[in-house]
């Protein structure tokens, strides 16, 4: 049986939804994910294996190896400029191709299509998605948060994908304005915007959020789905704190969690804020490399139940991948189960209140990004060469001006549950304060290369709390960028993307 969404339209969480729920054995997704899309920019192929995680690398590095061990040519006809064809060469065959006449299918309606051995099953959507959903919150009691007279909530679905959800669940479902939905529309090209739910490119959301009497609530999802990003009026949660946020509250604001969670998680280059939850709570704690699929066998094990990245992903065991709307669901249920008593009238708590109540009693992890997008390949690799070589060279007690080098290291990551080893994940500083810098390529983005270095600093005096944190980083950010050399060898003087 292949499951077939209507119209073409599914999230990547709704993806990892339905594969689990139907005993899959996977499922491709055709997306630009967080990147801008369309005709003329990125377009790309995932593979969520059948527990619907994002393939494993024994899976990936299975396929990658049988690309190498067959040597005959797939050519497909291509025009060019609508005048001239020609043959072009486009990669591998595994094996044999074989191809099914099948006529085509309605994509518009739900239903099994038959084809000798062969059934397309077009399925809904959000209806898998949403009894999810209803599984996992009360539903009931964010409704009561969200039908309120003196509460105001905007979610912005960007033209990607999350408006095919954001109306049947916000609106439908839980009771919330039609009007509180913006860019609900999804578009191929995202409406030429660049749907990655961050300060820098939500930035009509951020000045809703930032501007005069603005809503109580606000969050954005990204082009498929499985990102997010949180903001109170006037205010901020960064995605590492989000993830700490959700961990320290959901037994009591979530149902799906009435038991506690099984164990924390988080990738590396993530602050410090969940170890925090977890040490408190005596939960088994992870730290991974930077992607999904990296959580997924811990979940699998019973290890797991909630985890995030510092890159706007935040998730659980509820699927196996990182899930925009579920993220979006946590913090309602929290802020709605911390008001459930207010009267009309009382003044309810905030977004602010809540993260300003979780840094006073775990201290705050002060964390940005800088992203220097589409750098030169060559300049980029050289740069991460020199900081290994000086992390081959170092040792603890090294002085870096002010701070104390506690150890530096490539970070290796070893599976706790299939013994696997993946190695060159990032390279850290650590010092004895707890401070921590980190220097990565990504290859998330769709050009060049990109350069991503954190920055953290854990602040535990809570009269420093309000502190901006561009201004409670910049000692490490200007020893990051002294270390690192970055702009003699990328020629980069400011970053394209602070988070």
């Amino acid at each position: 049986m292949f499951h077939h969404s209507r119209e073409g339209i599914m999230s990547t969480p709704a993806v990892s939804a339905v594969i689990r729920k139907r005993k899959a054995n996977g499922g491709f997704i055709m997306s630009a994910s967080h990147n801008p899309g369309g005709p003329e920019y990125d377009w790309g192929i995932k593979f969520n294996y059948n527990s619907g995680q994002p393939a494993p690398e024994s899976i990936t590095d299975k396929i990658y190896g049988n690309t190498l061990s067959v040597s005959i040519w797939l050519f497909m006809s291509v025009n060019l400029h609508k005048t001239e064809s020609m043959s072009k060469p486009i990669g591998w065959l595994i094996s044999e191709v074989k191809m099914a006449d099948i006529p085509d299918v309605d994509l518009s309606s739900l239903g099994v299509t038959e084809h000798a051995n062969f059934s397309i099953e077009v399925v809904d959507p959000v209806s898998d998605y949403l009894e999810l959903m209803e599984n996992v919150f009360d539903l009931e009691l964010i409704k009561s948060l969200l039908s309120r007279s003196d509460f105001r909530f905007i979610f912005d679905a960007m033209h990607a994908v999350t408006g095919a959800y954001a109306k049947p669940i916000f609106v439908d479902k839980l009771g919330a304005s039609p009007d509180s939905i913006s860019n609900g529309v999804p578009l191929e090209d995202f409406g030429h915007g660049h749907p990655d739910p961050n300060l820098t490119y939500a930035k009509d959301l951020v000045n809703i959020m930032y501007g005069e009497n603005g809503p109580d609530f606000g969050a954005a999802s990204d082009g498929d789905g499985d990102r997010n990003m949180i903001l109170g009026r006037g205010f901020f949660v960064t995605p590492s704190d989000s993830v700490a946020i959700i961990a320290a509250n959901a037994q009591e604001a979530i149902p799906y969690f009435t038991s506690g969670p099984k164990g924390l998680a988080r990738s590396m280059p993530t602050s410090g804020a969940l170890d925090r939850v977890a040490e408190k709570m005596n939960l088994p704690f992870f730290e991974v490399p930077t992607g999904w699929k990296f959580f997924g066998n811990l979940m699998d094990a019973g290890k797991l139940s909630i985890c995030g990245e510092e890159s706007f992903g935040t998730g659980s065991d509820h699927i196996r991948e990182k899930d925009g709307i579920w993220a979006v669901l946590a913090w309602l249920s929290i802020i709605a189960y911390r008001n459930k008593d207010k009267k009309p009238g009382e003044k309810l708590v905030s977004v602010a209140d809540v993260v300003k109540e979780h840094w006073a009693t775990y201290g705050r992890n002060f964390f940005c990004r800088y992203d220097y997008e589409e750098c030169e390949s060559e300049g980029a690799n050289k740069m991460i060469q020199n900081v290994r070589d000086i992390v081959s060279r170092s040792k603890p007690g090294d002085q870096y001006g002010k701070y104390t080098l506690q150890f530096a290291d490539d970070f290796t990551y070893t599976d706790p549950v299939d013994a696997s080893v993946v190695s060159k994940q990032g390279v850290r500083f650590v010092f004895t304060d707890g401070s921590r810098i980190i220097f990565r390529l990504s290859g998330t983005g769709s050009a060049g290369a990109t350069v991503r270095i954190y920055i953290e600093q854990y602040e535990p005096d809570v009269s420093k709390h309000e502190m901006d944190a561009q201004i409670a980083l910049k000692p490490l950010i200007d020893l990051a960028l002294s270390v690192s050399k970055l702009k003699d060898f990328t020629g980069r003087d400011k970053p394209t993307v602070i988070t």
